[in-house]
């Protein structure tokens, strides 16, 4: 019987030993939540092509010219002593498109005092072409007007190509060429009383200006050109003179700007400023036009001087005022090439605004 149950025991221990390798926990089934895609909205910004609009400037100013030094014979014994209003300034019309004028109004201080009157308008259109083919040369088309009722009384109108070569000339960190240009043209000439008394004109410009150290700047232009004068507007054939003449003038500027001082906001600032040089240098194939006396030379020149003292006040961003306070040394009188003589000083003084938009 004790045998029996053993067995019995043993079986099961043996059945529950097998039973237990056979028990497998069941799998668990861990049910995915559906992936759901949410597309947002991307916002791209992109800049706006910069959109042209009009843009320039406008300066208009007062200039005082007061007597200088034995000076009465410049204006047939009276005084030298004027004013002038000059208002001018330049309007980028389209991206190619541009307008220059300049009006010069001259006037007597007062009544007692008789000097240099009139006025004097030049007006100018220009059109850049652009770049020639793959070059780096600018060419830009303008027109030119002026009516010189201060002096001559003629009026002239002018067409010039003008084809820069600034981008070839020497530059580096000290000497920039801003402006190489040179302009073939055609000026017709006339006088108020619209006879013969014209002239036509061809011939060919250089005009550059230099960036140099230490705020200082160069500016060379050079004319030539052949005139072929009218009757009445050439020289007396009795003087066995010409109706044509070639004719070459030169203006050689230097100009320097330099800082005295800035207050702290920066805008009001005290500058040194000076401009002088040949104003003009004057070479004729023939005796120069205009010159009556019969010892006139072929050549003459005007040399100068202007150092002055600039106050500038800054009143916006796009508004400012200023006042110059100077003075011109010049050949006033005699500017025959082998006689220049008569140097003096002028003392000026300028207030004038400008406004950029």
């Amino acid at each position: 019987m004790k045998k029996s149950l053993l067995l019995v025991g043993a079986f099961l221990t043996v059945a529950a030993m097998a039973q237990a390798k056979e028990i497998v926990p069941a799998p668990v089934v861990v049910e995915e939540a559906p992936v759901q895609v949410v597309e947002k909205e991307v916002i791209v910004y992109r800049d706006k092509p910069e959109v042209f609009r009009p843009n320039g400037y406008v300066n208009l100013h007062y200039k005082y010219y007061g007597d200088a030094e034995e000076l009465n014979y410049k204006n047939d014994g009276k005084s030298n002593n004027y004013g002038r209003v000059e208002l001018k300034g330049k309007i980028n019309m389209t991206e190619n498109q541009s307008f220059e004028y300049r009006i010069r109004n001259y006037g007597n201080v007062s009544n007692e005092k008789t000097g240099k009157t009139g006025t004097d308008t030049r007006l100018r259109y220009f059109y850049n072409h652009g770049n020639i083919g793959d070059s780096n040369v600018n060419f830009t088309s303008r027109i030119h007007y002026r009516d010189r009722e201060d002096t001559t009384g003629n009026q002239e109108l002018e067409y010039q190509a003008r084809f820069n070569f600034a981008e070839y000339m020497f530059n580096n960190d000290y000497i920039k060429t801003t402006d190489f240009t040179i302009g073939p043209k055609y000026e017709y000439e006339w006088a108020d009383s619209n006879d013969d008394e014209y002239a036509n004109k061809i011939g060919i410009n250089l005009e550059s200006m230099t960036e140099l150290p230490l705020n200082f700047a160069f500016e060379l232009n050079i004319f030539a050109q052949q005139n072929f004068l009218g009757k009445k507007y050439g020289f007396d054939s009795g003087r066995k003179e010409k109706d044509k003449d070639f004719t070459v003038d030169v203006e050689a500027y230097l100009y320097n700007v330099t800082n005295l001082y800035t207050n702290s906001s920066e805008n009001f600032m005290l500058d040194f400023v000076f401009e002088g040089g040949y104003d003009q240098y004057n070479w004729s194939q023939y005796k120069l036009y205009g010159h009556e006396n019969e010892d006139s030379q072929k050549s003459a020149y005007s040399l100068y001087a202007y150092p002055g003292i600039q106050g500038t006040y800054q009143v916006t961003p796009a508004f400012s005022v200023y006042a110059i306070a100077g003075a011109e040394y010049r050949n006033w009188a005699i500017e025959s090439e082998k006689s220049a003589s008569h140097w003096r000083w002028q003392p000026t003084v300028t207030v004038g605004m400008t406004t950029v938009f």
